[in-house]
């Protein structure tokens, strides 16, 4: 079973803030305060790379050290070494003053000059002292010798590259977060009353994953990856109809206030991809639900079905373009004017409109192992502003989302990433209808 972390968010974010470059903690191991020694310890330093020891003491404050090096044995002098305090009021950081002997690495003993040091007693109990030399840089630390504490961790401090310490958005990725999100979404109620649901219309190019982000959202409300077949990787793109799912708060029960309708893809021209006419046709609510596309026969007033005086419960309530993070760089010309001229014509409506960028997880690395980093990442930010160019809307209207696609279970981050996508969704036809 996989360790987890005592480190709470708030820790980890001031511990993090004592690096100069954008770093992140993998932990190698964590120590319980009775039934290990020293060796346990120690065992579980890798062979190179740099390293946090932080020990959970009883009072709440955690206390450890930096080492720049994996130590070798006995003293050790370390030019990068620092020790720190964290608890709920103040977050201190104290740089290596005297370099020799800066870390104390052997058999029994893992230490940080005279401030801190860990080892085992004379009943092979793993013990820790607090106090302080000359070592590192001045504080008011009192010598403690076998302080109380519950855990101690060894993280490896790892680089993240293209992540920032700030992220440029903020998304809080906690399981509150991921329930109060999907609440709300249960129990999301229109502004404007004769509004019975909220559709929402996904336009995109093969591939760009409109039916994926579907799939993806019944996936979360259900707690498990659904596996339909209108997903798929055809380069032409699987629907060929319109389609309008309800999102329901479990399986088999009610219905949210959301909806949400996928079409045949965009393309760079109108012979056999979506026109700029139907799908205009669409968001007015002409179109039936189910109507199959075809481009020798544009939706009209002979059309099978066609709604000649639609309500309002018939039209679309919000356009959400969806390009794939990994193609939108290369779009072309044509489907770039396909797009502009779409995003122009609804602006008209009044109805509002966003862009959704899937695939993020495939153009960065950090993303990929775990998409908390996706507002974090430099890579994305700089990608932001094609899509937002591409569709001619403003980047805080370009939502990054991850979709479920090679999982078979669902995961708490990407669900948050999913449900808060959702959330702007509705959030932003709130805030256009609320005068009606």
């Amino acid at each position: 079973m996989a360790q987890v972390s005592a480190l709470d968010l708030g820790g980890e974010k001031q511990l993090l803030q004592f690096f100069h470059e954008p770093v992140r903690l993998h932990l190698l191991y964590k120590v319980p305060h009775r039934g290990f020694k020293i060796s346990d310890l120690i065992s579980k330093f890798d062979q190179e790379g740099r390293f946090v020891v932080i020990v959970y003491l009883e009072s709440g404050t955690m206390k450890g050290g930096y080492m720049s090096k994996r130590p070798g044995f006995y003293c050790q002098e370390d030019r990068g070494a620092f020790v720190f305090e964290i608890d709920h009021q103040k977050a201190n950081v104290f740089p290596v003053v005297k370099h020799h002997n800066s870390i104390i690495f052997n058999r029994e003993k893992i230490g940080f000059g005279g401030w801190l040091n860990i080892y085992s007693n004379k009943d092979n109990t793993l013990c820790v002292d607090v106090g302080f030399d000359d070592t590192y840089t001045p504080t008011d630390w009192s010598d403690e010798f076998e302080v109380s504490f519950m855990v101690v961790e060894l993280h490896r401090i790892q680089s993240v590259g293209d992540v920032l310490l700030n992220p440029w958005r903020e998304l809080s990725w906690t399981e509150k977060e991921r329930g109060s999100l999907r609440k709300n979404l249960v129990s999301f109620k229109p502004a404007c009353q004769s509004l019975n649901q909220i559709r929402v219309l996904l336009m995109g190019p093969p591939g760009s994953g409109k039916s994926s982000f579907i799939n993806s959202v019944r996936s979360v409300m259900f707690g498990r990856v659904l596996l339909l077949p209108f997903i798929g990787t055809a380069t032409k793109g699987f629907i060929k109809k319109l389609k309008s799912y309800d999102i329901r708060s479990e399986r088999g029960g009610k219905p949210t206030a959301l909806t949400l309708c996928d079409v045949l893809a965009l393309g760079d021209g109108e012979t056999t991809d979506l026109t700029v006419r139907d799908a205009l046709a669409v968001i007015n609510g002409h179109a039936p639900n189910r109507h199959k596309f075809q481009s020798e026969s544009p939706i009209k007033a002979e059309t099978s079905g066609y709604r000649p005086v639609p309500s309002v419960n018939d039209q679309i309530h919000c356009a959400v373009f969806v390009l794939n993070a990994c193609q939108v760089m290369t779009t072309s010309d044509d489907l770039t004017e396909t797009l502009r001229t779409l995003q122009a014509e609804i602006s008209d409506l009044d109805i509002p409109q966003v862009v959704l960028l899937t695939h993020v997880d495939q153009v960065c690395h950090a993303v990929q192992e775990d998409v908390k980093f996706v507002y974090s990442s430099r890579i994305l930010q700089e990608k932001m502003q094609k899509p937002a160019e591409v569709v001619g809307l403003p980047v805080s209207y370009v939502l990054p989302v991850k979709n479920y696609s090679s999982e078979l279970s669902v995961s708490c981050n990407t669900d948050i990433l999913l449900l808060s996508a959702v959330h702007h969704i509705l959030q932003a036809v709130d805030d256009t209808f609320e005068d009606y």
